[in-house]
């Protein structure tokens, strides 16, 4: 066959008005040598025609227009379904740099390998350029890139996650910064002679890669389809490669909810919160809340950037257009907003297909349907003894479907922080909530937090693990200068910095029980923060933070349970946390010496608090 034909520098549109950026496109498209190259305007039009091919390719099903208007179902390959952090590389200048969390490669033997890897990788499709903002177009917080790709679920899924297109364009003007994200589903589906691959497997894990370069500010990816790993303004943009801008430039991005909590007297507070993925982070973002004239709307529900205002507070925004939420355990008992967020317009991602043309998964209704097709497209009945979907199962769909959008959403500057929560998934040992005894003692509170495992990242479900600040997989830099840069933004914000809290609905009793309703009953424990917030409760000083006294948690409503159900949850065991600590030690040995005095300082603090109370009750 005749060699494929290679697009000259002629052919290849150079649409910016920034000479940098049509300069990557040209080197993209001669090193990785699609058929075209089309730059993408984010339009409504562009998405339907996106859309329309990959239902004719396969690569979606349309849904059905009278139960699902406007909504789509795609699938992965069966080794391509979550983050791979094995594969995910920092490769800063020096290797002390990306410290002992991430993984390391020099960026010169990595831009070799990769640049073997996407020579030729997109003959037989389609390069698409694609322009973003993260946050409000022209907000005083927001950051841009473009993303190159070639794969067209990518495109969609981003118009829904950024604000991408035209409109984001025109903010890159010459001179002005930008981050390139460069991405390729993997191997070529034409050959060099022009020989057809229609069959190419799908690349194993060691052929993945994604990688961040943050001296250079770049991000590359190849290999995967999956959302985090292909969808590079999300985690490897807001928060490894802008965890690196922040520490730059005074400000902050990290893995956290944002929302405005409304109290009876009118009162608004804006509450920000790290919790792991898939720890109910989605769920709090979007609360409806169990007591009587309490409001709850949501600003984001997994990335926020922080940046000190004018008048001395840290302002927030949320830098995404959508929501990237994890499907299964989402159902209307749980979070009827978010199923009414995604009853259109969503791009669903290894979810069920029902036999009506609509889509299921675990936990969205109490019973599963006779039959389904499951995930990796196999017919499924109850019986099958296998998931319908795939655990970490996504639906990618824009903000504005929310009903619970704060107005203050796409405030160009961001809104005023008045606390910080820091949340995992912990069977013992953590109270409900409590609060910081100051910033220093609410960074090491969020240094320490540690959550079981789930089905969003690779490795054991249920096995404990270290998740400072929930962004142990995102800090695009060594975790104790990241910690570092929490104590410099407190030392910087003075009075004014936000109050820190701890929380935790997943505590469980002797036999394996929550000890604690969740979900819509979480804002008892939010009205608490507040209440502190305003002054007007005290709180009981503990070697581990200061705790609510039981009889200001409000219970009015919650049936049958009481005050006294309230005692193990907020039972503070000297021993268990002394152990604790200990295992804490050794944390931050592995983290190295590195490790902020500060932080070093509080955990002996706690401990000796400990033992004190011990001494004290063992003379009593």
């Amino acid at each position: 066959m005749s060699p494929q034909p290679t697009l000259s520098s002629t052919d290849i549109p150079q649409l910016s008005a920034n000479a940098d950026v049509n300069a990557w496109v040209v080197r993209t498209a001669e090193l990785t040598k699609p058929d075209r190259v089309v730059w993408c305007d984010g339009s409504q039009e562009e998405f339907d025609r996106l859309t329309d091919e990959m239902v004719e390719s396969g690569t979606l099903i349309r849904l059905n227009e009278e139960k699902r208007p406007g909504s789509f179902l795609g699938r992965s390959d069966a080794g391509d379904v979550a983050r791979v952090e094995s594969r995910t590389f920092i490769c800063s200048e020096r290797e002390e740099d990306a410290g002992p969390t991430n993984n390391w490669r020099a960026p010169a033997e990595m831009r070799a390998e990769l640049e073997r890897l996407f020579d030729g990788s997109m003959r037989g499709r389609t390069m698409y350029v694609v322009p973003f903002a993260m946050g409000p177009l022209g907000g005083a917080i927001t950051q841009y890139g473009i993303e190159i790709t070639d794969s067209p679920y990518v495109v969609a899924s981003m118009a829904l996650m950024t604000r991408s297109g035209q409109a984001a364009l025109d903010h890159i003007t010459p001179g002005s910064e930008w981050v390139p994200a460069l991405h390729s589903v993997g191997y070529p589906l034409v050959d060099a002679d022009g020989t057809s691959r229609p069959d190419v497997a799908w690349p194993h894990n060691e052929e993945k890669y994604i990688t961040h370069f943050p001296e250079t500010r770049e991000i590359i990816s190849f290999g995967s389809g999956y959302g985090g790993n292909a969808l590079l303004g999300k985690k490897c943009f807001a928060l490894r490669i802008a965890s690196v801008m922040a520490r730059d430039e005074g400000w902050m991005a990290e893995h956290m909810l944002l929302i405005q909590v409304t109290n009876p007297e009118g009162r608004t507070f804006t509450i920000t919160g790290a919790f792991p993925s898939a720890t109910g982070k989605t769920n709090l973002a979007m609360l409806q809340p169990r007591l009587p004239g309490w409001k709850v709307e949501t600003l984001g529900d997994d990335i926020v950037w922080l940046r000190k205002g004018a008048d001395g507070r840290l302002n927030a925004i949320n830098p995404e257009f959508g929501f990237f939420g994890v499907a299964p355990g989402t159902g209307y008992d749980t979070n009827p907003v978010a199923m009414t967020t995604i009853e259109r317009n969503t791009i669903f991602t290894n979810v069920a297909l029902t036999d009506d043309g609509d889509v299921w998964w675990e936990g969205m209704t109490d019973e599963a349907p006779a039959h389904l097709i499951d995930w990796q497209g196999e017919d499924w009945t109850p019986d099958s003894g296998r998931p319908a979907a795939h655990p970490n199962a996504r639906f990618t769909v824009r903000a504005e479907q929310c009903p619970t959008l704060s107005p203050d959403w796409n405030a160009p500057d961001g809104v005023p922080v008045d606390a910080i929560l820091f949340g995992g998934r912990r069977a013992t040992n953590v109270p409900l909530v409590f609060q910081s005894k100051n910033w220093e003692h609410g960074c090491f509170l969020g240094a320490t937090l540690a959550s079981e495992q789930t089905a969003a990242a690779e490795g054991p479900v249920g096995k404990l693990r270290r998740d400072p600040f929930a962004m142990q997989p995102f800090a695009g830099y060594h975790m104790a200068d990241y910690w570092g840069h929490w104590l410099d933004i407190g030392a910087d914000l003075g009075d004014a910095a936000p109050a820190i809290f701890q929380v935790n609905w997943f505590r469980k009793d002797a036999d394996g029980k929550f000890l604690w309703p969740g979900f819509g009953e979480n804002v008892r424990a939010v009205k608490w923060v507040t209440d502190r917030l305003a002054g007007k409760v005290p709180a009981v000083e503990t070697p581990i933070g200061n705790l609510p006294r039981l009889g200001d948690i409000d219970l009015e409503g919650l049936d049958g349970f009481t005050a006294d159900d309230l005692v193990p949850l907020f039972e503070v065991s000297d021993l268990s946390w002394l152990a604790e600590l200990d295992v804490t030690r050794e944390y931050f040995e592995e983290i190295g010496p590195k490790v902020p005095d500060a932080l070093v300082a509080q955990l002996d603090e706690v401990g000796t608090s400990l033992k004190e109370n011990l001494k004290e009750n063992a003379e009593v």
